[in-house]
């Protein structure tokens, strides 16, 4: 795996994906954060290797409707239409894998501009390594089974984030790309409305309005 697996068979590539999930924020800002969740739900499942964009048939328990991806994962579409026009330029090149994974790290670069209209703020980039290979089976399983609760204890989080080879300190920082979002109430209701918990007197606060 290399950041530089496509420069000669699809030179374009990153350029393309990016342009075309740009184009889908400038849409529906919302989707930013939900561009990042598909990247997370996808690795934490078999691997990094697509199995979350796989179909329902009579051979493959699709993911997509497993519990923590019903409802949640609302991307598909739009990873589609980067897949299909890098097709248009690369066919049979780039891996929907590799696709989901820049699109993670290009929304948690411009989000931030795009929706506070700050040029001069936004994540920090990296160098993606590039050359992974899409799943041909996928496991509802065990979707269903790793994924932590949304109102898990911190204990059961890390252990959960630990299976995977995830220190606290991932854990950490992968919960919190999901800020950029927004969340349902009844998922947090019940800390920032209890004085025992450690929540931050004045964030909660905040959030009670």
């Amino acid at each position: 795996m290399s950041s530089t697996f496509y420069d000669r068979a699809c030179p374009n590539a990153s350029t393309i994906i990016r342009t075309s999930i740009r184009r889908a924020i400038s849409r529906e800002r919302r989707m930013a954060a939900s561009l990042i969740r598909p990247h997370f739900h996808d690795c934490f499942v078999q691997g990094c290797d697509a199995s979350i964009l796989l179909d329902q048939t009579d051979t493959i328990q699709s993911e997509k409707t497993a519990f923590p991806n019903v409802n949640s994962v609302r991307v598909y579409e739009v990873i589609e239409v980067a897949k299909r026009e890098v097709e248009r330029v690369c066919p049979g090149v780039v891996s929907c894998t590799d696709i989901v994974t820049l699109a993670a790290r290009d929304i948690s670069v411009v989000v931030i501009k795009l929706i506070l209209s700050e040029q001069h703020v936004g994540g920090p980039s990296w160098n993606v390594r590039l050359g992974r290979r899409d799943s041909t089976t996928a496991s509802r399983s065990q979707a269903n089974t790793d994924f932590p609760s949304p109102s898990a204890g911190l204990d059961t989080l890390i252990s959960a984030f630990a299976n995977k080879g995830l220190s606290a300190r991932d854990m950490v920082a992968l919960s919190g790309a999901h800020t950029i979002g927004q969340a349902q109430c009844f998922l947090f209701r019940n800390r920032i409305n209890n004085n025992g918990t450690d929540i931050d007197a004045h964030f909660a606060s905040i959030r009670r309005r």
